[in-house]
């Protein structure tokens, strides 16, 4: 089970902490990462970090403004999200995947970009 929290309304330029509690699998075997729809759009993948955190990826939308990490201890994954603009209003959901494949996802937390 993948829970999110965190979002909100946010004006333009500011931050947001997305936060993802896992459970009920080995988390530190799964690759994690947040996947958000805006209206009308499609699914990106926004950002995705390894089991044990060596390695990111980050969509080209995002890059130097997002950061991924996950706390293997508490079974978290969050996002921090700086500098938003309003082409990030999005629903974000938290996934969970191996071998390449999402196994879990959240039910989603609303970010919303509007001054």
């Amino acid at each position: 089970q993948l829970v999110e929290s965190g979002g909100g309304l946010v004006q333009p330029g500011g931050s947001l902490r997305l936060s993802c509690a896992a459970s009920g699998f080995t988390f530190t075997t799964y690759q994690m990462g947040w996947v958000r729809q805006a209206p009308g759009k499609d699914l990106e993948w926004v950002s995705k970090i390894d089991g044990d955190g060596s390695h990111t990826y980050y969509a080209d939308s995002v890059k130097g403004r997002f950061t991924i990490s996950r706390d293997n201890a508490k079974n978290m994954v969050y996002l921090q999200m700086n500098s938003l603009e309003s082409e990030d209003t999005a629903l974000y959901y938290c996934a969970a995947q191996t071998d390449g494949r999402t196994r879990f996802v959240g039910q989603g937390t609303q970010v919303t970009v509007s001054s």
